[in-house]
């Protein structure tokens, strides 16, 4: 076979991962390995090519080598002479220097792990994945495709903080996430709607990490992030928007070190500390508990709030794109963060919605609703692509 672009998206417990033809882009395959510190599984999704089949498979090293040797082991097995031309690795935070993506080499790889404080749910593990990648593929080109690098087009009052400058100018900033699914839904509507292409649009990327992405002229312009993936909207685990004065108290009168506090927030809260049942939107729109429809409720409240905040930033709103597990799915969480918007002028066709349309929203609506499926895999291979 001729060269190919492997996507790897290294997380706490999983690496997600996509084959792509070096030339053409064609996603040969894709999948996700899981279980990582315990037992790994490896799942493929749906592909003409390769066998769907779900492979339970421990390894001798259960972390994120051992998660893509099997990786490895599954395409050394569906695909002959399979040659990985380039590896591009998904980065979530390039900090104030990447803006752009960048070859992976010793020195790129210290000072992206010296960011690891600013994403540590994220960024180390993102390097444990580039660690076993260039191990397995040494002759393979290493890329590093950052999540901050989309949102470098915002204006200064969207991401410094009230602080004393000096801190702005050592790195304490809004950086925003979620670039690649940004980037990916931007360059969709130059061809499912390219006439709000350069218009006002809010995207609203929503699944187990959730955020909104302000864009004018296809450039972002706010998002609800900021120094860190915590800001913002509720998420899965993490909790989004918070006084910082409620962080102060648990260190000074609950005793909290910086430790119990970031496993609280990035671990604790969102969904699943507010419910006390789950981090997964299906089992808490499933559950008849209060608590379920009380963090349910949270998530669709904040989300028309900043959904408003974002248009501010923009003076005004043309499209808006739902995207994400949650986004692309629930279709009841979109009908409910629509409802409460009709003073900005959406209108949603509810038979459009339920039929998961691309667009759903009413002819006669002052703001065209869309759905759009995202794939950071595709943007993070035609940036690799590019380098080859």
């Amino acid at each position: 076979m001729a060269d190919h672009i492997l996507v790897l998206n290294a997380g706490s417990s999983t690496v997600k991962f996509a084959l792509f033809d070096a030339d053409k882009l064609d996603n040969i395959v894709s999948g996700m390995v899981d279980g990582i510190g315990n037992s790994l599984r490896l799942e493929i999704d749906g592909s003409k090519e390769a066998s769907p089949t779900a492979l339970a498979n421990p390894q001798p090293s259960s972390d994120h080598g051992g998660a893509v040797a099997l990786i490895l082991s599954f395409l050394d097995r569906q695909f002959e002479q399979l040659t990985i031309g380039a590896v591009g690795h998904r980065i979530v935070h390039g900090g104030m220097d990447f803006t752009a993506p960048a070859l992976l080499d010793n020195v790129t790889i210290k000072a992206l792990e010296k960011l690891a404080p600013f994403a540590p749910l994220h960024q180390k593990h993102n390097l444990a994945g580039v660690a076993a990648a260039r191990t397995a593929f040494p002759k393979a080109q290493q890329y590093g495709c950052f999540d901050t690098s989309f949102h470098r087009t915002h204006p200064w009052v969207a991401d410094a903080y009230g602080l004393p400058q000096k801190y702005y100018k050592d790195g304490v900033r809004r950086y925003g996430f979620h670039g690649h699914s940004y980037e990916y839904i931007a360059s969709e509507l130059t061809t499912l709607a390219p006439e709000f292409a350069d218009e006002r649009v809010v995207i609203a990327h929503l699944g187990n990490g959730a955020s909104l992405c302000a864009l004018k002229d296809g450039r972002s312009m706010a998002s609800t992030m900021g120094f860190s993936p915590l800001d913002g909207l509720l998420m899965g685990t993490r909790c989004g928007q918070i006084d910082p004065g409620v962080l102060l108290y648990l260190m000074d009168r609950q005793e909290m070190d910086a430790g119990d506090i970031t496993r609280l927030l990035y671990y604790d809260s969102g969904l699943k500390g507010l419910s006390g049942i789950s981090s997964d939107m299906r089992k808490l729109l499933a559950s008849d508990r209060p608590e379920a429809a009380q963090a349910v409720d949270y998530f669709i409240f904040h989300a028309r709030r900043e959904i408003a905040a974002m248009t501010s930033t923009i003076d005004g709103i043309d499209a808006f794109v739902f995207t994400g597990g949650i986004g692309e799915n629930a279709r009841s969480i979109r009908a409910r963060i629509c409802d409460g918007l009709g003073w900005l002028g959406f209108e949603l066709d509810e038979a459009k919605n339920q039929n998961n349309e691309a667009v759903i929203s009413t002819p006669a609506s002052r703001v065209k609703i869309m759905v759009i499926p995202t794939n950071e895999e595709l943007t993070i291979a035609r940036k690799a692509q590019n380098f080859l």
